[in-house]
Formats: structure tokens, sequence, C-alpha cells
């Protein structure tokens, strides 16, 4: 049983959302035992099965995948992701004048 960053992805996402394995099978097709073995690392997930899973998710196959530490898929993530850094930067800056 080897963890990576795939399988450790793929969990917290279902996690996240408060889904089950059963869950994410019944709306992605892919049966709740190779989820199973997917979290657990016994078997990897081939390339239809990611896409299907990282379209589930709402997340790109990079992410899912581990090549990219961003989970955005969307223009609108894209927007929302950097309209947080722009409030994070004006905090940042906002702290940097009071010193």
């Amino acid at each position: 049983m080897e963890k990576n960053i795939s399988n450790i992805r793929l969990k917290s996402l279902r996690e996240d959302r408060d889904l089950r394995q059963v869950d994410v099978a019944n709306a992605t097709g892919i049966d709740q035992r190779t989820l199973s073995n997917y979290e657990t690392g016994k078997t990897y997930p081939d390339a239809p099965s990611i896409i299907r899973l990282a379209e589930y998710f709402g997340v790109s196959c990079d992410y899912l995948l581990g090549v990219t530490d961003t989970d955005l898929n969307t223009p609108k993530r894209i927007i929302e992701e950097l309209e947080d850094v722009e409030e994070r930067l004006e905090h940042i800056r906002r702290a940097l004048n009071k010193m």
C-alpha cells in the first residue's frame, strides 16, 4: 500500500465534501471497490477515470495527480484565487504601512 499525492488528494476531496465512496462511485460510474483501491494505493486510475474524477470534483487532472498544488480548472476558480491573493496582498501592505 503506497501512499502518494494522488490517492491522498482523492480521499481528501471526497472527505472534504462529506461523501462516501459509494456516492462518488454512483456519480462517476467507477466501482466503489475500485475507488477504495485508488485511495489506498493498491491500484491507480487510468486516464478516463482520472478525467471523470477531476470533472466530478471540479479540479484539474494535474491537481488530482499531484502535478500542481493549485486546484484551478475553470476561469471562475482562477478569478476567485486571484481575488484572494489580491486581498492577502492588500492586508500585507496595510500591515507594512503600520510599521
